[in-house]
């Protein structure tokens, strides 16, 4: 292929201009072969300009990651397309190449290329790359190793999940390239210059990819080990040049020494924690985690030290290397041996450097004072405490004051002489590191006495007049201090209504907005551990929400919205004036945070929780239909945007809203959105079908009149099943689609007569293809025994009809056996009911009734086995029942219809079961069956079936969602299963079997 009139292509893809023409182009050639070898040769040429190569480069990216591996078509599908084996041979030979060719932004698009490529073919179609990058290892030049190593680092990222066995060919690799990487790493220890350093910590970056999960210790013998410490050693006290202090401290962390000494103290942080701690390491490791401990621990501690004298010093350190450091250091707290070296330095540590990273620093008071939003993001940022070394000093802190005497006692009179401060040596910033340390230790303090009596005097002493101190920054300190010990038993009611009172005060009148989220969040905590505070900020909750709400759209905290997920629930009589301002505050910073969201994880955890607070509203006021219908316009507001727009993040959540929506009534705009859920099926797919289900099922029992009253509904709703049984969706998707009919036969009865030979015909099509699952058989089976239920025999007229395109087998007689065949697969109380039932229901037909002589002798069998998991499970459920408040019951009495006959079958004396085991036993004999069935067989099924939960026996929606409690709407519900059987049985099956 010609490579100018391909490079005028690419070229053509960056101009605005040209650009559809010229990826039309591209989309018709690129099937051609030596389109893909002639793309790399483009990316490879140096006169082509960065644009255009960049270009191609993504192309080809996209390209192999689509079309190198070899599919199979489908059947009745065109062969998909894959790129020719003579252009991947040629990709093959120039991809190592042309990564150690290319600048670096062209290279990190090959790199890609490359681990795709080994993903497929190493090592059954592609050994050479280990030679070739042991070529250029070894290669006197420079300029290859980069390429090299980077192209290594993709060979051992292919292997980094892989268990020991299927690590050999990387194993196997290592044995010659792990020597070549060593030998190169020493040489080059000497030249501190950033173009070595880079080198070396690309090097170290293959090392720990190499170790990061199995350590291969036939690889790595003790003396080669050995070795590879003394390399980490060398990195770690290799002093970076002074050149780099005029560079800005924040850009600091990203210069070519600190990044190596980062991956040299994380490299041996891992392997402490994972392989040289005795505590952790599995038992494969334990003889190495040994010879560690008591060979390097000593050797390590010394270079880890100096590190923290370096930064006790006021020598900067980075960030991440401070924060492995002292998490190194935590790890050698647990240990003898490692504790015997430490405990000389260790208080010398929590004094200098402990003290210090947790008291205000001069780059928080910049952050605070310049971007007050940022310094809120940062303080709460979970993703931020895996990289903090405040967070590793945190962590070491409650660790030696936990594990080790005398750490706690020293250390708290470190803190309160910071805190009476007798000789005025300390400031404000020394007396917030103390108090953090303070917070810190709040679940240590509380467990011991000495320190446990005082905690309210520490508190008013010293923590409450931090409320009136002029820095804000203490202010925010004395609120996460409460905050810490929310939990605490006050000895005096009036100290909490002081805390009460100031945290309320903080959040409505200080000025400065981290203060504000600071007192937000003690709020909620002093909520959820003290019930005294509920009625202490029961006059100010209005005014509280409020400034929650200003809160929440001013900084798009997720803390602040769980907050007012508490207060709603806690005063919902207060708050009902307000649901409809909250919901439309809450949608309008929804709006918002998507608008402005790049696609990071802290936008998408806001936004969740603004979701789940619009929930918590919805639910608590479910009871007010006007308030609900206020409420809905919202809501619908922020799930049409998600649904229109495809945000499929939150699918999950707007489902919940919409179930929330349909529990008690169902508005002319509600089944609006059942048109809009059934577009998004057919765009989507099934893939979000199990969520959508709790909805789908509340529009079938809600307003089952208005369901009816359109043919389309039936339609959307049989055609979205339809769509799930007949794709290769996952069992657990189409075993709520066969729970989805079993809905619709049991709610509608009698209703939808000339819809239930598409249900059976579709059931039975499915149960003629391989199920892989009890659970899905079983429910595929139940919907054909709720239209037994409800019609038998419709059902058997329909069985008969599609028996003549079956003439060689009965379906009917299949069915039936099947059924009995699974008895014991049925479970929970609504499967195990309606199985037994139908049994009745069958034995009542009378001479319509199908031929049972094959299955007689089993029914009896079958039947206890399932009157054993019926007592169980009601034994389960009065358990749960137990469990819940009075409040709870009486609520839910209108439902609980069953409560008197189960307390009858709880309580009914064993000899009625063994009767029934008597009987059953005796036909079992005589039909020469062995009965083993008894209640422990089942138990363990019960809880762990997916359809299995503590709902109401009557019950037949899937436990899908945490918000979906549908409401009864069954007639069999106040029978007694057991009783009834044993009546039909005493009536009809004497006949059945003369």
């Amino acid at each position: 292929m010609d490579t100018r009139k391909l490079t005028e292509i690419l070229r053509g893809t960056i101009d605005p201009v040209q650009r559809l023409a010229a990826e039309e182009q591209l989309s018709q050639i690129h099937k051609i072969i030596g389109f893909a070898p002639s793309l790399l040769q483009v990316v490879m040429q140096n006169d082509v300009p960065i644009p255009v190569r960049q270009a191609g480069a993504v192309y080809l990216k996209n390209l192999i990651n689509s079309g190198w591996q070899e599919k199979e078509p489908e059947n009745g599908e065109p062969i998909p397309f894959n790129i020719h084996e003579q252009d991947r041979c040629m990709v093959r030979d120039l991809i190592v190449d042309a990564i150690i060719q290319a600048p670096d932004i062209i290279r990190v698009q090959l790199c890609v290329c490359l681990k795709t490529i080994i993903k497929h073919d190493f090592p059954a179609r592609w050994t050479q790359i280990v030679d070739k990058v042991s070529i250029y290892l070894q290669s006197p030049e420079p300029n290859t190793w980069m390429g090299a190593l980077l192209s290594l680092y993709q060979l051992i990222k292919n292997y980094e999940y892989c268990i020991a066995e299927k690590r050999i060919p990387l194993n196997e690799a290592m044995n010659l390239l792990l020597p070549m990487m060593y030998n190169l790493i020493v040489n080059l220890q000497g030249d501190p210059s950033a173009e070595s350093v880079l080198i070396q910590k690309q090097i170290l970056k293959c090392f720990y990819g190499l170790i990061k999960y199995i350590l291969p210790l036939d690889l790595i013998t003790k003396d080669i080990f050995t070795k590879w410490m003394e390399v980490l050693r060398v990195v770690m006290e290799q002093p970076v040049p002074e050149s780099t202090l005029q560079v800005d401290e924040d850009e600091r962390m990203e210069l070519p020494w600190w990044k190596c000494k980062k991956w040299a103290v994380h490299t041996l942080y891992r392997l402490f924690e994972r392989y040289g701690s005795p505590v952790n390491a599995r038992e494969e490791y334990a003889q190495f985690a040994e010879w560690y401990l008591t060979t390097f621990t000593r050797g390590i501690l010394e270079v880890l030290l100096r590190v923290l004298d370096q930064y006790r010093n006021k020598v900067y350190v980075s960030p991440r290397v401070l924060q492995q450091t002292i998490s190194y250091i935590d790890q050698c707290v647990t240990h003898a041996h490692s504790w015997k070296l430490l405990k000389p330095h260790m208080f010398a540590i929590i004094q200098d450097v402990l003290f210090s990273l947790m008291s205000y620093s001069e780059a928080d008071e910049e952050l605070w004072k310049t971007d007050p939003h940022e310094y809120i993001r940062i303080k709460f940022d979970i993703f931020e405490d895996f990289v903090s070394p405040v967070t590793a000093a945190q962590t070491l802190l409650t660790s030696c004051c936990k594990k080790r005497k005398d750490m706690l006692g020293r250390t708290m009179h470190l803190c309160m002489q910071v805190l009476t401060n007798q000789n005025c040596e300390y400031g404000p910033r020394q007396r917030d590191g103390a108090l953090h340390m303070v917070g810190t230790l709040n679940d240590i303090l509380i467990k011991k006495k000495m320190y446990k009596d005082e905690i309210d005097s520490l508190l008013s002493q010293y923590v409450f007049p931090e409320f009136h101190s002029p820095l804000g920054y203490m202010r925010a300190r004395a609120c996460w201090v409460l905050h810490s010990f929310g939990n605490i038993r006050f000895k005096n009611d009036q100290l909490l209504l002081e805390a009460i009172r100031l945290i309320v005060t903080a959040l409505l009148n200080d000025h400065e907005l981290p203060v504000k989220v600071e007192a937000a969040v003690a709020i909620q905590m002093l909520l959820c551990s003290q019930e005294k505070a509920h009625k202490y900020l029961e006059p100010q909750v209005k005014a509280v929400t409020s400034e929650l709400l200003k809160l929440i759209r001013e900084t798009e905290n997720d803390n602040i919205a769980i907050v007012l997920q508490k207060i709603v629930p806690l005063y919902t009589e207060q708050l009902i004036d307000m649901a409809y301002e909250i919901t439309e505050h809450l949608a309008t910073t929804f709006s918002k945070v998507i608008e402005t969201d790049l696609g990071t994880d802290e936008k998408a955890i806001t936004a969740m929780g603004l979701l789940n607070t619009m929930e918590t509203v919805l639910t608590v006021m479910e009871d007010n239909p006007e308030i609900m219908a206020q409420l809905e316009k919202t809501v619908l507001r922020v799930v049409g945007h998600i649904l229109h727009h495809n945000i499929i993040e939150y699918y999950e959540e707007a489902m919940t809203l919409l179930c929330n929506l349909t529990s008690r009534n169902i508005s002319e705009d509600m089944w609006k959105v059942l048109e809009m859920l059934y577009q998004v099926f057919e765009k989507e797919g099934f893939d979000y079908f199990t969520d959508m289900m709790p909805v789908l099922h509340n529009y079938i029992t809600v307003d089952t009149n208005a369901f009816l009253s359109n043919e389309n509904h039936i339609l959307a709703m049989f055609n979205m099943v339809k769509g799930v049984l007949n794709s290769d969706a996952e069992d657990e998707s189409e075993i709520y689609a066969a729970k989805l009919l079993e809905v619709m036969v049991l709610q509608c009865s009698g209703k939808i007569d000339n819809c239930l030979p598409s249900f059976v015909e579709l059931v039975l099509n499915r149960l003629t293809r391989k199920v892989n699952t009890s659970e899905l058989r079983t429910m595929l089976l139940q919907v054909l025994i709720a239209i037994l239920y409800c019609n038998p025999q419709l059902l058997f007229t329909i069985l008969d009809k599609l028996q003549e395109s079956v003439p060689n087998a009965s379906i009917t007689q299949h069915f039936l056996k099947q059924w009995i065949h699974d008895t014991d697969c049925f479970m929970g109380l609504h499967d195990r009911k309606l199985c037994v039932l139908g049994i009745c229901t069958l034995l009542e037909m009378g001479p319509q009734r199908p031929n049972l002589d094959e299955i007689m002798p089993k029914l009896l069998p079958s039947c206890l086995v399932l009157f054993d998991g019926l007592k169980r499970a009601y034994e389960i459920r009065a358990e749960a029942d137990e469990e819940t408040s009075s409040e709870e019951d009486d609520e839910e009495e209108d439902e609980e219809v069953l409560s008197s006959d189960e307390d009858d079958l709880d309580e009914m004396n064993n000899e009625y079961l063994e009767n029934l085991a008597r009987m059953a036993l005796k036909s079992s004999e005589l039909q020469g069956i062995t009965m083993t069935a008894n209640v422990e067989e089942y138990e363990e099924s019960d809880d762990v079936s997916p359809l299995k939960d503590p709902r109401p026996a009557e019950s037949t929606a899937p436990p899908q969602n945490k918000a979906w409690q549908p409401i009864v709407r069954f007639t069999f519900v106040a029978l007694d299963e057991v009783k009834y059987y044993f009546q039909v049985f005493s009536i009809h099956a004497i006949s059945i079997i003369s």
